[in-house]
């Protein structure tokens, strides 16, 4: 008996791998007369996956299937979403293949996806997937008839308010992603790419902002802070500061906004691109030099460079009544940091906050 696999390692599959699955089914119902109840479908990274398919049901016109997603021990709120396909013959479209959106499939209203705007947001991997999977069971069809071929998920508009699509521009329901078919449990890659589309997003709509922030907390305190900013300003970047910095620079961004808590904005002052927690540790003894410089006294410095934590850093600079001085302090030198990496390239201000998402300090540089 094979060894079960470690739990928070199970891959899954993306919304597009299972909606080609799907639609390769209604295809097949439509040239057999029987939508099957499995079906081995071409994944983009070539290779074949069987998937359960439910609800088939077809005539000589028309075609229904649906395949439920499963993600893996992946967390992603689309999760067990029924991606459903429905099918309908075009008879004087000969080799025409059409995708629209349905209901829960989210609709482009923002340039910067490299989607059109008022089309469905169906990536461009997975709409090349799907036709690819529909041609290889359809190729005798396909010489006498075109096909219509929409997408749904029910309450994929619930869905899509767990995630960035708004944000991005993207409406009314979820996006068919996927760039291999897999999906890897909290895929750092998925994370990191998201992170790049929203400051190319913000590029495209003209904006010379964004708002990079650490965390929901955090984002829901910069959001707060600066209502007069565009939703698209704001990127939740996580851990990858340097993959943001880097497409801002690229695209013309001039104005960088952080949002963040002292022990992230530590992480950035002492030069780290990563700063997740699993990477080096805060570097408590810069964080006591900042305490000396406004105006701490000897034992306090000590105590925070021997304790492992900012936040503790913090605590005793806030009993001091210095909490003010040393947050701003530790923003300017977060900026600094960030200049030497990218000289005269941004404007920079910094927003720090508490775990309670509470404002603690404003720095803009000068």
């Amino acid at each position: 008996m094979s060894a079960k696999k470690p739990k928070g390692t199970r891959k899954g599959y993306s919304t597009g791998a299972c909606t080609a699955a799907a639609a390769r089914a209604a295809v097949v119902g439509l040239v057999s007369g029987h939508v099957p109840k499995n079906i081995e479908a071409l994944l983009a990274n070539k290779t074949r996956i069987p998937f359960a398919v439910s609800d088939g049901v077809c005539d000589a016109n028309s075609a229904h299937a649906m395949v439920i997603k499963d993600g893996g021990d992946d967390p992603d709120c689309t999760n067990k979403a029924h991606l459903t396909v429905d099918i309908k013959v075009l008879p004087d479209q000969p080799d025409e293949i059409i995708l629209y959106g349905g209901e829960g499939v989210g609709t482009i209203t923002m340039r910067g996806l490299g989607l059109e705007v008022g089309g469905p947001a169906i990536n461009p991997v997975p709409r090349k997937n799907i036709i690819e999977n529909v041609r290889e069971v359809a190729h005798e069809l396909l010489q006498q008839q075109g096909l219509e071929i929409t997408i749904s998920v029910p309450d994929g508009e619930l869905m899509a308010k767990k995630t960035l699509n708004a944000r991005l521009g993207i409406v009314g329901g979820i996006s068919i992603l996927g760039t291999t078919g897999i999906v890897h449990p909290y895929s750092t890659a998925a994370f990191r790419a998201s992170v790049v589309q929203g400051v190319e997003v913000a590029a495209k709509q003209k904006l010379d902002t964004v708002v990079l922030t650490t965390g929901g907390r955090t984002e829901k305190f910069t959001i707060k802070t600066l209502p007069d900013l565009a939703p698209a300003c704001f990127v939740q970047m996580g851990d990858f500061l340097a993959p943001a910095m880097d497409t801002a620079a690229e695209v013309g961004i001039k104005h960088i906004v952080i949002g963040g808590m002292v022990g992230k904005l530590t992480k950035m002052a002492q030069g780290e691109k990563i700063t997740h927690a699993r990477r080096n540790p805060v570097n408590t003894q810069l964080l006591a030099d900042i305490a000396a410089d406004v105006g701490a006294n000897a034992t306090v410095c000590r105590d925070i460079a021997a304790n492992e934590t900012a936040r503790y850093a913090g605590e005793r600079m806030e009993e001091l009544g210095l909490g003010l001085k040393f947050y701003q302090a530790l923003s300017k030198r977060v900026v600094t940091t960030l200049q030497e990496r990218y000289p005269n390239t941004f404007k920079y201000t910094v927003l720090v906050c508490d775990f309670e998402g509470a404002k603690l300090a404003v720095y803009e540089e000068l």
